[in-house]
Order: structure tokens, then sequence, then C-alpha cells
């Protein structure tokens, strides 16, 4: 069992300094506390430690391999404490988010810029993945935080936080121009070759929920892993492109694809942080918490 701290830490500055009057000085105490530190010590451990010197004292045989180690421990203790500071001054440490391609993109990237510029020595680890993946990340303890989107099971132990709404939509190319400008049931989709993400996102479990409600059943013909893809697949007229609209923007704005238009609006959803209530976060994490 190890004997109280304190003493060590008397003991350590006296084999040090050669002084327990120098050492009591460093450790502002007075030097009959000192001394008598060293007492208790030597009475727990059954040894003597120290003998007078001519000048000061210096270590007994025993005193000297117990220092050895003591000397090791402290020092690793002090390599832990200006670590420490490092890490709480963000001047070291490690960031870990969970986020998928559209929240990374559309979201994150921005504020990520910004907090690399302000402390270059964080290293930042972006795991990219969808929603659910990206949740159970998060239980495990593998990321800090998620930047996810909506819809997605809410529980007591996640704190979760809108940051940006969002607004899915269906394009396409000039192979379906028949379609444009004209006002669809959504059933329409049913008849239509459509792309879309993998069953395991939440924009497709989002677009999959919305329109059973409405009594239409989606079979893409293709399903992909990123929005990305599924713009340039419906660019070249492979089908009907199911993507969150700002993945689409600069393909609509120039008119290489359109937005097909329909009788019933698909609700707007959230991109949203979400951090684990019982863990709390890190240091480096925290910070850029405060910029989003």
């Amino acid at each position: 069992m190890i004997s109280n701290l304190e003493y060590y830490k008397v003991f350590y500055y006296v084999g040090k300094l050669g002084s327990l009057t120098h050492a009591a000085e460093e450790l502002s105490i007075s030097q009959p506390a000192g001394g008598q530190a060293l007492k208790q010590l030597e009475d727990t451990l059954g040894t003597k430690l120290f003998v007078r010197a001519s000048r000061g004292i210096r270590l007994t045989p025993e005193g000297e391999s117990l220092y050895f180690y003591v000397k090791r421990g402290y020092e690793e203790i002090e390599l832990g404490e200006k670590k420490l500071k490092k890490i709480m001054n963000l001047e070291s440490g490690e960031l870990r988010i969970g986020a998928s391609d559209m929240t990374l993109q559309f979201y994150l990237l921005p504020y990520l810029e910004k907090y690399h510029e302000k402390y270059p020595h964080i290293k930042v680890t972006v795991t990219n993945a969808p929603t659910p993946e990206t949740l159970q990340f998060l239980k495990e303890g593998r990321i800090d935080f998620g930047v996810v989107s909506t819809p997605f099971a809410e529980s007591k132990e996640l704190s979760v936080l809108e940051v940006k709404e969002i607004e899915d939509c269906f394009v396409a190319g000039r192979k379906f121009i028949q379609y444009k400008n004209r006002m669809l049931d959504l059933q329409e989709l049913e008849k239509l070759p459509i792309i879309s993400l993998e069953q395991n996102t939440s924009t497709r479990s989002y677009m999959d929920e919305f329109l059973k409600k409405n009594g239409v059943e989606m079979h893409p013909e293709f399903e992909l892993a990123t929005s990305d893809m599924i713009v340039q697949f419906t660019k070249r007229n492979l089908g009907i492109g199911s993507v969150m609209k700002e993945f689409a923007k600069e393909e609509l704005e120039s008119g290489r694809l359109f937005e097909l238009r329909f009788n019933k609006i698909i609700p707007k959803r959230h991109i949203c942080v979400v951090t684990e209530t019982k863990t709390g976060v890190s240091r480096a994490a925290s910070e850029l918490l405060s910029m989003l």
C-alpha cells in the first residue's frame, strides 16, 4: 500500500536538493513540517532514508534505491501535467468527429477550416459514415460528437441540437424533360426509374417514410453510397435522383438538371449536432462545439 503521497513529495525534493531547508522552501512548507513528513515515511517503511552529512543530508543506500523509482514517477507526473496543460490550452490533443458526406460538406467543413486555422496543433479525425453508424460510434465512445441528419431515434442518452434546415428533392435530366414544369402526383414515382441512397442512411429512411405515408412505395433501380454519385448518375439520364437539394444546386442552377414538382410538399428536416449526455466531451471538442 502506498504511503501518503505528500511524504513522497517531500522525500523527492530533499533527495533532489540534498537539503531539508531548500526542499521546504521549494514546497512552501516549514522545515519542521518537512522533517516530520520524512520521519513519518521512514516509520512507515521501517528504514532510515537519510543521514546527516557535512553539507545538508544525503540518502542512505535504502533511500537511494527508493529515490530511483520516486524520481522516475515524479518526473512522469510532471510530464503528464505539462501534456495536460497543452491539451487544456489547445496546443495539443485530438478531436474525433462522426459525419456523413452531406453533413460534412454542407455544414461542418467551414467550421473545421476556421478551427484548424486557430488550433493547428489539434489532430482532427473525421469518421465518415451515415447517421445510424455515427450514432453507434458515439455510443461506443469512438467519437466525441456526431453531425447527423434527421430522422433518427432519439434517446435520453443523447443531447441533440438542430443546427441547419435541409430540403430533399427529386431531380432529372433531359431524358425526362416531359416532366419539367408539371405538377405531379407522388404516385408517378412508382413508374419512374429512381436513383437513391442505400437503405442504411437517414436520407433514404426519411424519403421512404414520407412516401409510405402517402401511399407510395419506392423501388430504386440504383442504390448508391453517396449523393454526389446520385447527381452524376442523374446527369447521365440513368433515372430520377432522390437527393438533398444542395447536392444538386449547381446542376439545377446551370439547367443541366431540373427539379420535379409534386402536389405534396416534402417536409424539410435538419442537420443536428449530437453528443453523449453522460460522458461529456474533450477540451478540443468543446471548443469546436462552441463555434457551431
